[in-house]
């Protein structure tokens, strides 16, 4: 149900793959609560993706852009402001690959051209996109710019690999911007830790799905899913959330804070005996 919390805002949205991503539910959302999209991803994730379908859902232009690129940056901030007849009210921040997780590569034996990618496209593509915003002077006062992580940038979850180190530095590059564009410009800047989620970059770490089982075991409310994610995002992007930046907020039905339930308690119990 919508209740026009983004009535009159505009915003870019990348990492929209295909229905399952977190972006794509981020997407409808924002849309049902009132703002127009711009919608990005890589070339190659355009080709792979179905972010076409997403397009004509929700009325939004498709720019392409690597995050990576600082040209292609430039043109799709350019290009928002042209469709958009002036700046943007939000950004989101759904952007993460590892070559070393895709190969299978150990986190004691990366191939480290591969740690570089996973670097820049994970956690230094925020902060390109965040610079060249700065510099275009294109997100509104009072702007909000979210970005995914997840817990592993504070705690060890050996599968996640290399991710882990990007996700904790797409954290760094959240807090040291969000100063200085808070500062500046009064842009507030955040990363989401969300429940491990089934999308299809998570799913390509391994063990995923008996880790999502053991998250759902180890969190009073549960695993929070995608849908409630976007909703999340939504609420960051509005004026009710004006004064909260430089954060790194859990999303994951208080699996961050808890030591342990009784109902994994009771299952290693059960093994003992």
């Amino acid at each position: 149900m919508s209740n026009n919390l983004l009535k009159g805002k505009k915003g870019i949205i990348s990492g929209a793959l295909n229905s399952k991503s977190i972006a794509w539910k981020v997407a409808e959302i924002a849309h049902e609560q009132g703002a127009e999209i711009v919608l990005t991803n890589a070339p190659i994730a355009m080709r792979m993706g179905e972010i076409n379908e997403l397009a004509t859902k929700i009325n939004a232009p498709v720019i392409a852009a690597d995050a990576t690129n600082e040209q292609d940056l430039d043109n799709l901030f350019e290009k928002s402001m042209e469709h958009f007849g002036g700046k943007v009210d939000f950004v989101l921040h759904s952007i993460g690959m590892s070559p070393n997780v895709r190969k299978g590569r150990h986190y004691t034996d990366l191939n480290y051209e591969w740690y570089k990618q996973t670097l820049d496209v994970s956690a230094t593509s925020l902060h390109k996109m965040l610079a060249t915003a700065y510099k275009k002077d294109a997100i509104n006062e009072w702007g909000s710019v979210v970005a995914l992580t997840y817990i592993a940038a504070q705690r060890i979850f050996p599968d996640y690999n290399d991710m882990a180190d990007a996700k904790s530095l797409l954290e760094s590059i959240a807090r040291s911007f969000g100063y200085h564009y808070g500062t500046a410009k009064k842009v507030r800047i955040n990363t989401i830790s969300q429940s491990p989620t089934v999308t299809t970059a998570g799913s390509g770490v391994k063990g995923f799905d008996g880790f999502i089982n053991y998250s759902e075991a180890m969190s009073p409310l549960g695993n929070a899913d995608a849908e409630a994610c976007a909703q999340y995002c939504v609420a960051l992007f509005s004026d009710l959330t004006r004064y909260v930046t430089m954060q790194n907020l859990f999303h994951d039905g208080g699996f961050s804070i808890t030591g342990v339930t009784q109902n994994v308690v009771e299952r290693f119990a059960t093994d003992a005996e």
